[in-house]
């Protein structure tokens, strides 16, 4: 597959007019759905409609992002979002060195470019510049996605047996908690 150049930016709907907002968002449901209807385990299984996808951004992302308790970064490629990332910052008092990246999505269409490497790479920078030491996150054990984070050098903690339900299938699925301690 021919790599296409993409650009990682921060998703700051504050600063968008409504209209770049909702659009930002049907992009950001597509990539939602697509991963899920592709097998991904991100929290949500088939039937999955678009306007599900719509709810959960506009629902808990949006409103966590402008709460400044949540960051987001969207991958472009020709202006298109073709992949995200967020890292949830609202921890414990006593855990404010930490934060929790989740959602690590990218388009079925586009994968195998380095996007969801480069995702991650930055949120690590962003964890950084909001005085976060330790990055924590699970992922389905077995997957490709937790291969990349342990080239990444986050380190399998342990496999939570059952874990969650398959998104194309009934069937539990183990999940592999994961860590990752950042140099300043």
């Amino acid at each position: 597959m021919t790599q296409t150049s993409f650009q990682i930016l921060e998703w700051r709907p504050q600063l968008l007019e409504e209209a770049a907002i909702e659009n930002d968002i049907t992009m950001l449901a597509g990539i939602l759905q697509a991963v899920v209807y592709g097998g991904a385990g991100v929290s949500f299984f088939i039937p999955f409609s678009v306007d599900d996808a719509r709810a959960f951004w506009t629902g808990n992302v949006l409103a966590a992002v402008r709460a400044g308790t949540r960051r987001v970064l969207v991958a472009r490629q020709s202006g298109r979002i073709v992949g995200t990332v967020q890292m949830n910052l609202a921890v414990p008092p006593n855990q404010q060195h930490r934060a929790d990246v989740a959602k690590l999505l990218v388009h079925p269409d586009v994968r195998r470019q380095g996007i969801a490497r480069a995702l991650m790479l930055a949120i690590e920078q962003v964890a950084r510049e909001e005085g976060r030491s330790l990055l924590t996150l699970d992922t389905v054990s077995r997957s490709s996605a937790e291969s990349l984070y342990l080239q990444l050098g986050y380190v399998a903690a342990g496999v939570i047996p059952r874990y969650a339900r398959g998104s194309l299938t009934p069937d539990l699925e183990d999940t592999t908690v994961m860590y990752k301690e950042l140099a300043p």
